[in-house]
């Protein structure tokens, strides 16, 4: 049986004590710089800054969403002994020249204000200062962030956290794990440790990530084996066990006999059990002796050896200050023998031996409770979750008393010690879930309500939260559903995981709504800029990993990062006098706003996964409609596993197909549309948002209809008949558009956003060169491993018949198709006017899957080699380097709507997603700059000329038709030819994005002709 995610993540890790929000400025590391909607700008404590010099000064980087590095200053700093102002004016000096300070009012305080610009480029500082109490206090940074200096300042002065709302400029889209990078860079290594431990505990995992890996990947930093440990229990809990072992047995290999990583390396392997099912295994774990070595005895005999002293150098009053005092190593040892008690408590609880489980449970409540006199804060989530554990065994013992009183109990804790984490939504959670049980559906419904009022970022929800939403969405679609249960499920339902592609949508269609050429082109280069950094900081530490790395090409990479942190703030700073970028997008929009952009006869229909149920939601412009679909997470993965099985497989390296299931197919149709059924009829055109499962299924094959399939049944049973012919069949697709969308907010903002400036038509690629065995180029020699692609894959190009096909129907010339030699990585990448042209077309290999069993997924398009540094591939990466200006972008290759790995996100320098189908080629082309991307599901088939005939067809539309009705056309040609009607043949492809877009302009298309 395996454990929750919200367990397993619980118990990640000992540390920091959590910032409330009341504790006063001066006794904190860190602190939020405004207060409505978003943290959007942080202050953090810089010990090391050369302005600071008697031991009572402070300062402070303000760091903010989307910016690489610090966009400013703030200082309180003692007037006796020197002049600071002066010593701030020296450091200025090296950089910038500044006019003479005026004075200003800033609410109410008297102020001084002084304008500078760098040398070196012509971006605008600025300078606020004033006198009080002995100390100056001084806000500086890039003139574009005048909101957070501001409101920066006035919190140094007030010593508390003013309120106030904080405009800057921002390209990302809710991405909190990127603004915790940029934290953890420019923050000391001891304290980017004990932040690690405080988001940990708070819930914010994926957070708490990004500071662990400020650690792992350094070989000489002696909390490397911690955080590799950290780093291990993170893949377990996301299932991916193999790595979460290799990561185990590399941290095992640097303990050194450290008992307290010792305790944490047994207790998070008990979790990796827990998290495989293996609970029987546990308590030889927990029996593993793990000793008090050196660093528990040397302290109980004041003894301080290597081991000892190194731990407590590292160990900063700022790393160490826990519950007013600092942890030593040996009350750290305590909490984890405390937390090992919990985790024998969970497996007996698992087992049904709940007397024992209650025993010990109680036992690690006392154990904790005399830490410190029970004052370590970093215990409180310890302890709520054994009360949780604890609620859990008194509901099992019809005890509802009990059990609710230990849920209020954890929500206590928690609030005390870490309010607003998502630690307290979860523990909210899971009394609204008691409340559902206990048949109190409207006290369930108000918790759920309040965890998505204060759902902190108010972005993405953790694991734990997407399967707690899953009994609130239960409730919003049961029986006894509010008026207004549509509008709810909407909104809470965009709390949840999207695809990365959802994120790249988003972030282009702002850039395409910026209203000047200026401003878009601010914005790419932004988010270009920030894409640079995350490649430079993982070469770094790709470098600082390797034992002895090469010096001059790691100095080479920190200037190279250096420029391109620079270069990317000062870009966020320039970009911040566009008011169309001044305010932080939230990923989440309203009901009406969506029901605003849909046009007669379209309908929106969302799907949701949370838990182990999944729902829909049915929107129109007029109506919206919420209801549980019939089958959870887990049939619906069997349901498309057993379709995709029967429209394409591999067996002895090739392609088969068998006879399509189509008694399936509309049992899942009814399945998933059932509840609209008289609606659907009305429906022209359907923008179908999927979720789980469907990711992988374009919706277009489903078949709406009994009576055809009983039809194709009676045709098929005849004895001269194979089961291929489906023609007749009422497949979803036939009579009305679809179109694939990833996010409402996404879908919105693009169909908003402007159309292509491009002046050319079309351009299309493919029909690579065989490569020539006797000239390898060095780029692939050097690359070859165990999962590189064999020269023989490139031996097989598909021809550009329809890329002709197109270039032909449009009227462009035969220049516009590049093949053979012209069609090299190389010369893509070197094109300065791919943004010239509306439509972009490939017709080549698409290499979606690795080249065999255990290596990573780099998506790639296959093309001719070229220099001695080409690989033969546009990958990825490469693509998403790629400047487009493309309306659509049709990818006439085997299986372009597959996901991306963590290898290849890292490559690109992308932080987020991936692990969805849509997450790879898609993205990629979406962040190049295309509006509409065109992409299949399986390999696209060569027989009966099909691939060549359906995107032939798609050209062959009226000017004007919108992409969406254009390709319907062209696969209702195929659906009505015998030996093309499989789904193999004709519906693999699907429109990721607007499909109501025309793929040809009516006056373009004129004008191409009458050259």
């Amino acid at each position: 049986m395996r454990l929750s995610l919200a367990f397993a993540f619980g118990f990640a890790a000992i540390g920091a004590m959590p910032i409330g929000a009341a504790e006063p400025i001066g006794m904190t590391d860190t602190f939020r710089i405004g207060s409505e909607g978003r943290s959007i700008c942080t202050a953090q404590v810089t010990p090391a800054d050369r302005a600071l010099s008697d031991m009572f000064d402070r300062g402070y980087a303000i760091l903010c969403r989307d910016a690489a590095v610090s966009v400013g200053n703030l200082y309180a700093l003692r007037l006796r002994g020197g002049d600071p102002a002066r010593r701030l004016a020296a450091l200025r000096l090296e950089r910038m020249s500044c006019e003479a300070g005026r004075p200003v009012d800033l609410s109410g305080l008297a102020v001084t204000r002084s304008d500078c610009r760098f040398k070196d480029q012509p971006v605008d500082y600025r300078v606020y200062s004033l006198e009080r109490a002995g100390s100056l206090f001084v806000s500086e940074g890039f003139a574009g962030y005048d909101d957070a200096l501001k409101l920066g300042l006035r919190t140094l002065v007030a010593g508390r956290v003013v309120e106030g709302p904080v405009s800057v400029a921002t390209t990302g889209i809710s991405d909190p794990a990127a603004f915790a990078r940029a934290l953890a860079a420019n923050i000391s290594p001891q304290r980017a440790l004990a932040e690690a431990y405080r988001r940990n505990n708070s819930g914010n995992y994926a957070e708490a990530a990004e500071f662990f890996a400020t650690f792992s990947g350094n070989p000489n930093d002696m909390v490397r084996p911690e955080a590799l440990a950290n780093e291990a229990l993170q893949k377990s809990n996301l299932g991916s066990y193999d790595e979460a072992e290799k990561l185990f047995v590399a941290a095992e290999r640097l303990v050194a006999g450290d008992p307290v990583v010792g305790r944490q390396l047994r207790n998070y392997r008990v979790m990796h059990l827990l998290n495989q099912g293996r609970v029987g295994e546990v308590y030889d774990e927990l029996a593993r002796p793990v000793g008090e070595s050196t660093t528990v005895a040397s302290l109980r005999q004041l003894v301080i050896d290597d081991m000892t002293a190194r731990r407590l150098s590292s160990e900063t009053a700022d790393a160490r200050r826990l519950g007013g005092g600092a942890l030593s190593s040996q009350d750290r040892a305590r909490i984890l023998d405390a937390q090992a008690l919990q985790l024998r408590g969970s497996a007996l609880r698992l087992e049904g031996k709940q007397a024992e489980a209650i025993a010990a449970f109680e036992q690690a409540l006392a154990r904790l409770s005399v830490v410190r006199d029970g004052r370590v804060a970093a215990t409180k989530w310890m302890q709520a979750q054994i009360l949780a554990e604890l609620a859990d065994i008194a509901e099992a013992n019809a005890d509802g008393d009990t059990a609710e009183r230990r849920h209020q109990e954890a929500i206590a804790l928690l609030e005390m010690s870490y309010p607003g984490s998502s630690a307290l939504l979860g523990a909210k959670g899971r009394l609204a879930q008691f409340h559902t049980r206990s048949g109190r559906p409207e006290l369930a419904l108000t918790t759920f309500r309040q965890i998505v009022r204060e759902n902190p970022e108010g972005g993405v929800a953790s694991p734990s939260l997407r399967t707690m939403l899953g009994s609130y969405f239960a409730l919003l679609t049961g029986p006894d559903a509010p008026a207004d249960a549509a509008t709810e499920l909407f909104r809470a339902s965009q709390m949840l995981i999207r695809p990365g592609v959802a994120q790249t949508q988003a972030i282009l269609a702002r850039e395409l709504g910026g209203g000047s050429d200026e401003a878009s082109r601010l914005f790419r280069q932004s988010v270009n800029l920030a894409r640079e950094v995350e490649q430079l900081r993982i070469e770094q530490a790709r470098l600082r990993a390797d034992g002895s790395p090469d010096q001059q090409r790691l100095g080479s990479v920190q200037a190279a990062l250096k420029l391109a942190e620079e270069g990317q703030v000062a870009t966020q700073s320039q970009l911040a006098q566009y008011p169309r970028y001044r305010a932080l997008a939230n990923d989440v929009i309203a009901l009406e706003e969506l029901q605003a952009a849909l046009k007669p006869g379209e309908a929106y229909y969302k799907m949701v996964v949370a838990g182990k149920g999944a729902f829909a939601l049915f929107i129109t412009a007029q109506d919206a409609k919420a209801w549980s679909i019939g089958a959870g997470a887990e049939a619906l993965e069997r349901q498309v596993d057993a379709l995709r099985a029967t429209i394409s497989a591999v067996e002895d390296g090739r392609v088969v197909t068998f006879p399509f299931d189509a008694e399936r197919a509309h049992r899942l149709y009814r399945v998933l549309l059932d509840p609209v059924a008289g609606e659907m009829p009305g429906i022209t055109n359907l923008i179908f948002e999927p979720d789980g499962a469907l990711l992988r299924l374009p919706p277009n094959l489903l078949i709406t209809n009994q009576a055809s399939v009983d039809l194709y049944k009676a045709r098929a049973a005849r004895a001269d008949d194979e089961g291929f012919d489906f023609t007749g069949v009422a497949w979803l697709g036939r009579d009305r558009d679809i179109s694939t969308a990833v996010s409402p907010r996404a879908f919105r903002d693009l169909r908003r956003a402007a159309p292509s400036q491009a002046r050319a038509q079309y351009i299309g690629f493919g029909q690579n060169k065989p490569a020539d065995a006797a000239f390898v180029p060095a780029a692939h020699v050097a690359a070859a491993d165990t999962c590189s692609w064999s020269l023989g894959a490139w031996g097989r190009p598909i021809p550009a018949t329809e890329l002709r096909t197109a270039s032909h129907v449009l009227g462009v010339g035969a220049d516009s198709v590049i093949t053979g030699d012209a069609f090299t990585d190389d010369a893509i990448k070197q094109r300065g006017d791919l943004d010239q042209y509306r439509i972009i077309h490939f017709a080549t290999h698409g290499m979606l899957s690795p080249p065999r069993p255990g290596c990573p997924s780099r998506p790639a398009l296959m093309t001719s080699f070229g220099g001695a540094q080409s690989d033969g591939l546009l990958s990825f990466s490469e693509i998403f380097d790629l400047h487009l200006d493309a309306d659509v972008v049709i990818l006439s290759a085997c299986d372009t709507a597959g996901r991306a790995s963590g290898a290849a996100n890292a490559e690109a320098g992308i932080t987020s997603g991936g692990e969805f189908a849509l997450d790879g080629l898609v993205r990629a082309f979406v962040g190049a700059g295309g509006r509409l991307v065109v992409a299949s599901h399986w390999p696209v088939p060569d027989d009966f000329d099909a691939t060549q005939r359906l995107i032939g067809g798609l050209f062959e539309a009226a000017p004007g038709t919108p992409t969406a009705t254009a390709l319907r056309a062209a696969q209702r040609k195929l659906m009505d030819d015998p030996r093309t009607s499989h789904p193999f043949y004709w519906a693999a492809f699907a429109l990721v994005g607007d499909g109501s877009a025309p793929l040809v302009r009516p006056l373009i298309r004129t004008a191409a002709r009458g050259r």
